[in-house]
């Protein structure tokens, strides 16, 4: 028998299955073993992805398998299937789909963490007790506690009585103890809150478990009990016997949605996510993998959990940017979501208060299914969203970037005991420094971006590769000591807080201040627990939380999203603006919504103020239609970056000339063809070119194949390559 092996290296020229002979000793392979081969002139691990009877490799040429890494399958049939669609579709490399569906703490490098377990030998005990002397007073204690016990680990047992009590009777034999596997990551279990669902509540559950033809758009205000539906319908699944994927946006965002999770499941629940250290990581995959956890909640790369006949997957907050992986290797979850459903032929729910444009075209021309939730569960109103004109409060003499209204809706908020969200999507102290004088502005040498000054620190530090420079006091260009500072920033709203309010309690919750894996949930937590208080935050603030005691959420600068490089622009700040308004009055106390622009005429703040959603798709599809943006057409964004500069040129214009020579097949098809330097055009002294495309969806699959039969011509060790469908930024 021959396998077809795919070999661990990741290169594009050896993308590709190679023939192995498998042993009459390896009888017992099958497809997803991982193995031994030899290579060239070295041995290397590869993965069995087809099992076949014969091989037009020439016999003296064919090798065999050396051995088997493991004694069972270390990819599932489903995601080896998986991995050719993300390579057919996606333009991924078939290692990249190994490597995201059995992670590196998988592979190797981490064994199982065992303790030793004591416990108490009874034919020793009486004899034991009748030999000890008065001043082994611990000893009856040991034994004392066991009986209460029955086992414990030596580490805790230690601690309790000494190490050369438990020595001492381990040395006697009168306690015994055996090695036992344990899991690293101790999941903070919640309390199962038996709660009725509404009418509104229970149709949703009920639609949702009837269509698996489609997937179904849960379009819920925030508040409206969409955790509650989702945790029901999985309740359901479960008790059918399959399994279940909840996907949260943000890392930041998994431990109370498991912290919920655990309350109405406890064991079955496991955690996928980046933030995991290697040993957590391997432990809940394998809990995953052997079966014994039956739902799995985690972010993006969560979609690649080792999951047997999945009943139900479900995107919360579908709509939010982290769901498409920006970084190699590149992806859209939605499709591998989409292709798993497809497989287990199970529902897929995408909820969101504000689904993406082109998920809410597809539900509104009835290819999704759509389950509308318009009301809070407590049916309160969402809060009044005041805005307030900014070039106003300049007029009028106030330079900082908090509002004369703002500041008294804050003022209330503290002397009521209440709390209050300030958001700003921006960390750190202030954008960047520049010289007032020949208007220098310090960028990273690494990469062509402008270094953000964080005060805290007294550093600059790039957002892109996370290397830090000395904060400037002089100029280096012509040395000049009136240094500006930029746009505000996190950090800068806590400083200018902390002189109005000197009595509040204020909290920050952005990258720079949650560095390490349980600060987000501790400051959350002291957040939630104290009065008069105000969270400070970036667009971790904006959705998934309910704090009951908000009543005041302030946006300080909603205009860094609207005008940024991408056609989404007016659609992530609605999102936004409208996910974080309802952070507001969740509970009994009435909320209000404070929001700074220099552009109030804006529609995308019009219909932002009054929550109304349908009024703003209509606009949004409209302006698409007309200017033939997705859904209307497939945009495509061809990264090219390479440490050389002139090569990373040449094969974009080489590219872009192939390029132009068959889109003069496709006529008025083809709606646009540019190539040019990314806006950021140096990471990591990475130099980065791009070309971009945009066309009709009826020859998306056309363009796309040639697309990826040029790039194979181009792509080399030297020249990495990319490509983005529908991309949230060109930047």
């Amino acid at each position: 028998m021959i396998a077809e092996v795919i070999v661990d290296v990741l290169s594009s020229e050896v993308d590709k299955v190679f023939d192995y002979n498998i042993p009459s000793s390896f009888s017992n392979i099958t497809v997803g073993f991982r193995v031994l081969v030899p290579f060239g002139n070295r041995k290397i691990e590869g993965y069995v992805v087809n099992i076949k009877e014969s091989t037009n490799c020439p016999p003296n040429k064919l090798k065999s398998i050396i051995s088997l890494c493991d004694d069972f399958p270390l990819i599932k049939k489903e995601l080896i299937n998986l991995m050719f669609y993300m390579k057919e579709k996606l333009y991924l490399r078939l290692l990249d789909g190994i490597r995201l569906a059995v992670p590196s703490q998988v592979r190797g490098g981490v064994g199982d963490k065992v303790e030793r377990v004591i416990y108490l030998n009874e034919e020793k005990v009486n004899d034991f007790i009748a030999s000890l002397n008065k001043r082994q007073k611990n000893a009856p204690l040991v034994i004392e506690y066991l009986n209460t016990k029955g086992k414990e680990n030596y580490t805790t047992l230690s601690k309790k009585f000494t190490n050369a009590t438990i020595n001492k009777m381990l040395e006697c034999k009168v306690l015994l103890e055996e090695a036992k596997k344990v899991n690293r990551l101790e999941l903070v279990k919640g309390n199962n809150k038996v709660v009725k669902l509404t009418d509104l509540q229970q149709k949703a559950v009920e639609n949702i478990l009837n269509c698996k033809d489609k997937p179904t758009v849960l379009f819920g205000v925030t508040g409206s009990g969409k955790t509650e539906v989702y945790m029901n319908v999985i309740d359901k699944i479960i008790g059918d016997g399959k399994t279940a994927l909840m996907l949260v946006p943000e890392i930041s965002l998994t431990p109370q949605m498991v912290k919920v999770f655990t309350g109405r499941f406890g064991e079955n629940v496991a955690v996928l996510h980046s933030a995991l250290s290697m040993g957590e990581k391997r432990d809940e995959w394998f809990r995953i993998y052997n079966g014994d956890a039956k739902i799995v909640v985690g972010a993006r790369s969560a979609i690649f959990a080792p999951l047997d006949n999945i009943g139900i997957i479900i995107i919360d907050e579908e709509h939010d940017g982290s769901y498409l992986s920006d970084n190699s290797p590149r992806y859209q979850t939605h499709d591998i979501a989409l292709f798993r459903g497809g497989f287990n032929n199970c529902p897929l729910v995408l909820g969101s208060a504000t689904p993406s444009i082109e998920t809410f075209y597809k539900a509104k021309t009835g290819d999704y299914n759509l389950v509308e939730m318009p009301i809070r569960v407590n049916k309160r109103p969402l809060p009044p969203i005041e805005i307030v004109n900014m070039c106003n409060e300049f007029k009028l003499g106030n330079t900082t970037p908090l509002s004369s209204i703002m500041l008294e809706k804050l003022d209330d908020v503290i002397k009521s005991g209440k709390q209050a969200i300030l958001f700003i999507n921006r960390r750190g102290f202030s954008s960047y420094l520049m010289c007032r004088e020949c208007s220098y502005i310090p960028k990273c040498t690494e990469c062509d971006a402008s270094l953000v000054y964080h005060k805290n620190d007294g550093v600059l530090k790039c957002h892109y590769c996370g290397k830090k420079f000395k904060a400037l006091t002089k100029c280096p260009e012509c040395g000049s000591g009136s240094i500006k500072l930029g746009a505000t920033g996190t950090q800068q709203i806590v400083e200018l807080l902390h002189e109005h309010f000197p009595s509040a309690n204020i909290f920050r919750l952005d990258n720079d201040s949650v560095t390490s894996k349980d600060a987000y949930s501790r400051i959350l937590g002291e957040f939630g627990r104290t009065k008069s208080s105000i969270l400070v935050g970036t667009q971790m603030v904006t959705k998934g939380h309910d704090f009951p005691a908000v009543t005041f959420v302030g946006i300080v600068d909603a205009d860094i999203s609207l005008f940024n490089y991408s056609y989404k622009a007016s659609e992530t700040t609605f999102q936004l603006m409208t996910q974080v308004s309802g952070r507001a009055g969740r509970s009994e106390d009435s909320g209000s919504v404070v929001l700074q622009t220099f552009v109030p005429s804006n529609q995308v703040y019009l219909t932002c103020a009054n929550y109304d959603y349908y009024k703003f798709y209509e606009k949004e599809i409209n302006l698409r239609e007309v200017t033939k943006f997705p859904p209307f057409a497939r945009l495509i964004r061809i990264l090219l970056t390479s440490i050389d500069d002139n090569l990373v040129k040449d094969a974009t214009h080489k590219l872009i000339m192939k390029l132009k020579e068959f889109r003069v097949d496709y006529g008025k098809d083809f709606y646009f063809l540019e190539a040019m330097k990314s806006p950021v055009n140096k990471i990591k002294n990475k130099h980065r070119y791009q070309v971009v495309l945009r066309f009709a969806n009826n020859i998306a699959t056309e363009v796309l194949d040639k697309i990826y039969k040029l790039l194979d011509e181009i792509r080399n060790s030297k020249l990495s390559v990319f490509v983005e469908n529908n991309p949230q930024s060109l930047s």
